[in-house]
């Protein structure tokens, strides 16, 4: 793999950096060896992110980090922005990175590639620029109905809210089920799951919306015919009831999963990046599931950010008390609820 840094500046402690922290604690696509935010410089990016530490440091500047990590040869902006533009200050860092011969990786709508200035010093380089979105911008496949064909258990993780975790429980669920030798794949729904090397996937808001429904149908169809795997586990975007990003429902539509994990946070006052929407009750999107699929969650999943140690135990007993639900939070216990639940899917 391609040694790779992290550009993160002032963000990394921020949701807008939820890229950067997916790549942190699984890529399989480059070797992380390094971010860059000097707001944080000196810390393990492991560490600060959920206490556990993997040797990834974070760096004051580009220059540092490439004095300590020679070989590093991409560089990833590793923010998500509110409406995917690049910040005015990552500019410079991206022009130095692509002048010293480095490519740059990028998921924002802002196609970095279309910048003259940028694209030229690459071309003068012999970088590239890589826009993740961009690959599947042109991605026109009409639903056929192959769905059909699919037999493996599906799994989908939905959020009430974005930035929330979904990706992150999926791979967890997928690397756990697989370790029950259980053979499970990811299917990938955003940018990021390219970036960590998810051989399977869509880029739902880089597609026009009438080919989503068809493209994700035809990684979820090449991924049961090339793996023929027990379980695909599909991690949405965005959050069911959120007014701004997207809700999911064309993958719990199309997908008419088996099991439906709902991760929630219940720390959260109100929608990401919007504090005039506050964040709805969970029994809302509860209600929303059954409505939808003819059955309530399979299990529930907690994003335990702001919450204390007893605040987190109390509240999970609580929703197993109150809904009925098997509920989990993993950063902290681990899937190994939820894969018990899909692997009774599979035996049935």
């Amino acid at each position: 793999m391609k040694e790779a840094l992290i550009l993160t500046e002032s963000k990394y402690l921020t949701s807008d950096a939820k890229t950067a922290h997916g790549l942190i604690r699984k890529s399989l696509r480059y070797k992380i060896v390094g971010v860059i935010d000097s707001t944080v410089a000196g810390e393990d990016a492991g560490m600060i992110l959920d206490g556990k530490p993997r040797g990834i440091k974070i760096y004051e500047d580009l220059n540092l980090a490439l004095t300590h990590n020679p070989r590093a040869s991409v560089l990833i902006v590793g923010v998500a922005t509110s409406g995917g533009k690049l910040p005015s200050s990552y500019r410079s860092i991206v022009r130095e990175a692509l002048e010293r011969g480095l490519d740059v990786v990028s998921g924002l709508h802002e196609f970095l590639s279309d910048d003259i200035e940028l694209s030229s010093i690459a071309k003068e380089k012999g970088a590239k620029i890589i826009d993740v979105r961009k690959i599947y911008q042109s991605m026109k496949i009409f639903y056929t109905g192959k769905i059909r064909e699919v037999k493996s258990i599906r799994v989908v993780v939905l959020g009430t809210d974005a930035c929330i975790g979904k990706r992150t429980t999926a791979w967890m669920l997928v690397d756990e089920l697989n370790d029950k030798g259980i053979r499970s794949v990811i299917i990938g729904t955003g940018q990021t799951a390219w970036m960590q090397g998810a051989k399977y996937g869509i880029v739902l808001d880089s597609m026009i919306n009438d080919f989503i429904p068809g493209g994700l149908e035809h990684e979820v169809w090449r991924a049961y015919k090339e793996e023929n795997p027990d379980v695909m586990v599909v991690p949405g975007q965005g959050s069911m009831l959120h007014p701004v990003f997207p809700g999911s429902f064309e993958i719990l539509n199309l997908l008419s999963p088996e099991v439906v994990v709902l991760q929630h946070a219940p720390g959260r006052k109100h929608l990401e990046d919007f504090p005039e929407y506050p964040l709805p009750p969970l029994d809302k999107y509860i209600s929303l599931v059954e409505l939808m699929t003819g059955n309530k969650p399979t299990a529930i999943t907690i994003n335990t950010e702001g919450m204390r140690e007893e605040e987190i135990n109390a509240y999970l007993r609580r929703v197993e008390r109150d809904y009925g639900i098997p509920t989990c939070a993993p950063l902290l216990q681990g899937v190994e609820k939820v894969a018990r639940l899909t692997e009774r899917r599979i035996e049935r």
